[in-house]
């Protein structure tokens, strides 16, 4: 298969042309049944001669291209109407029947706040010569209409949550208009998945009810259905949990297919370079160091723990706290004891073999470097996180 993509240069086209360029290099072999020989990229340094050329190739387009923060209100029509004539004329021309997809908007709809959208107003018209085009020359069309799209893109231009990204990651100024303003986002990758299922045949249908999209597999329209309806407000405050991530450890609450994991990766992209590393507090002692690494709000802690030569530690017990210990360097020997029956265990672990080793509660448990010259460095998770005002931790030799 070839595919054009036009607008190939913006948010959603270079994340697109990344994702076609995966699957047609084999980097990417989730979809074993879609091949891509081509991929075509027209942006707005092409020339109509490179127009022709994809066009009469193409086996498949996607048509991104588009205005959305013209000097002038008319450039909207001539942008986004404009090239979609073009675009449908020169595929005429070439007798090319290639199925077309076309990125319109949510304000197509010209209801509420966007009754009078220029920008909607000149989607709208592209949605009906797509649609007429389709019918008159049987070539299949998928209009879909996108809500608001989240993804990196340049901030201070038409993506809020782009704008606040960048001004948290970065120390920068911003304006909140109303916390509980209500948006509703399509995260960039899952714009992409549903790209491949369009390509696949296996595109959702639907209709608008207002605003809405209802599913219907006969539907004139295309919708990606996975999208995030959240508040300024509470954008905003993950931003803020993710700033404090490297002071506190914390991870926020990102379980799958969750805003907040979507958001996270967003917000990383904003980062300044200096910042895509920072310091972790090291407890060194003469018996070696121990320093955590990550806190969550449901898994406890991740921490590593470097015993030098011929060290011991541990020695204490806990009511209800359990542990996993994995050494991943060094040679050393694990023992636990049941404080009530003296039963014993001993676990005799290296990095040659990495193994996780659980301290159960009620077993008062160590870890011997058994090592001469080497550091014993291990992996300690933990089901809580550390509380020194309930340390559930009691001294007592194994």
């Amino acid at each position: 298969m070839r595919i054009l993509v036009t607008g190939a240069k913006g948010m959603v086209g270079t994340a697109l042309v990344n994702n076609l360029k995966n699957i047609r290099d084999g980097k990417n072999r989730t979809r074993p049944d879609l091949q891509i020989e081509e991929i075509y990229s027209y942006d707005i340094d092409n020339t109509q001669e490179e127009l022709k050329e994809y066009c009469r190739k193409a086996d498949f387009v996607f048509n991104l291209a588009g205005v959305n923060r013209p000097k002038d209100q008319s450039e909207f029509m001539t942008g986004n109407f404009g090239f979609a004539s073009t675009l449908l004329e020169t595929l005429q021309k070439c007798d090319n029947k290639a199925p077309v997809m076309l990125s319109s908007s949510i304000q197509a709809t010209l209801i509420g706040r966007y009754g009078e959208s220029d920008y909607g107003k000149s989607k709208l018209a592209g949605e009906e010569l797509f649609f007429k085009y389709g019918k008159e020359k049987n070539v299949k069309i998928a209009v879909y209409r996108f809500p608001n799209l989240m993804g990196h893109s340049r901030p201070n231009y038409n993506s809020a949550v782009s704008t606040f990204c960048n001004a948290v990651a970065n120390d920068l100024p911003y304006t909140v208009s109303d916390r509980n303003n209500v948006v509703e986002l399509l995260y960039i990758d899952d714009l992409v998945e549903g790209m491949l299922d369009l390509l696949e045949g296996k595109e959702k249908h639907c209709e608008y009810d207002g605003l809405e999209p209802v599913e219907n597999p006969n539907g004139r329209y295309c919708y990606v259905p996975i999208t995030h309806k959240v508040t300024l407000g509470e954008i905003i405050d993950l931003l803020q949990e993710f700033k404090q991530q490297p002071i506190t450890l914390l991870m926020p609450k990102m379980p799958e297919g969750s805003f907040a994991k979507k958001l996270f990766s967003l917000y990383l992209t904003y980062l300044p370079k200096e910042a895509f590393k920072y310091q972790l507090k090291m407890n060194c002692d003469n018996r070696g160091s121990f320093t955590e690494l990550v806190h969550t709000k449901d898994c406890g802690q991740v921490s590593i723990n470097i015993s030098k030569p011929g060290i011991t530690k541990g020695q204490h017990w806990h009511n209800s706290k359990w542990e996993q210990f994995i050494v991943v360097h060094g040679h050393g020997l694990i023992q636990e004891r049941n404080i009530n029956t003296n039963e014993m265990v001993e676990f005799e672990v290296s990095g040659d073999k990495i193994e996780a080793i659980y301290m159960i509660p009620g077993w008062t448990h160590n870890i011997i470097n058994l090592s001469e010259t080497e550091d014993l460095v291990t992996v300690m998770t933990c089901n809580e996180v550390f509380n020194p005002q309930r340390p559930d931790t009691f001294g007592e030799p194994v």
